[in-house]
C-alpha cells in the first residue's frame, strides 16, 4: 500500500537551495555604519575633553557612543538571525505607463 500524501522537503536540502543578500543586506551597512561612530564617540568619551559642564555632568559622548554599540549588534544580529532571502528568479516589471522616463522595448 503507497501512501500519496505529500513529503515535506529536507531542511537541509531546502536550506542549501536558498541565497541570502549576505554582506549587500543593508541592514549589515546601517549596523556598520552605527558601530564605527560609535567606536569613534567611546573612545572620544574615554580619552578626549568630556565638557561635562555642557551636557549637565553627564559623558555625552560616552553614553551615546555605547548606544551606537548596542544598536549596531542589534542591526548585525537581526541580518545574521534573519537573513534577506534573494529570490531565485524574478519576472522582469512590464511597462508602467506612470513610470517616468523612457518606455521599454521588446527584445532587450
Amino acid at each position: 500500500m503507497t501512501d500519496n500524501q505529500p513529503v515535506a522537503p529536507d531542511a537541509d536540502t531546502e536550506r542549501a537551495g536558498r541565497h541570502t543578500a549576505g554582506a549587500f543586506d543593508i541592514r549589515n551597512f546601517i549596523g556598520g555604519l552605527l558601530g564605527i561612530y560609535g567606536v569613534i564617540l567611546t573612545l572620544m568619551g574615554l580619552f578626549g575633553d568630556q565638557e561635562l559642564e555642557k551636557t549637565g555632568g553627564m559623558n555625552a559622548n560616552l553614553w551615546a557612543g555605547l548606544a551606537l554599540l548596542v544598536v549596531s549588534v542589534v542591526f548585525i544580529g537581526w541580518a545574521r538571525l534573519r537573513p534577506t532571502i534573494v529570490p531565485a528568479n524574478v519576472d522582469p516589471a512590464d511597462d508602467d505607463p506612470t513610470r517616468p522616463g523612457p518606455a521599454r522595448h521588446g527584445g532587450h
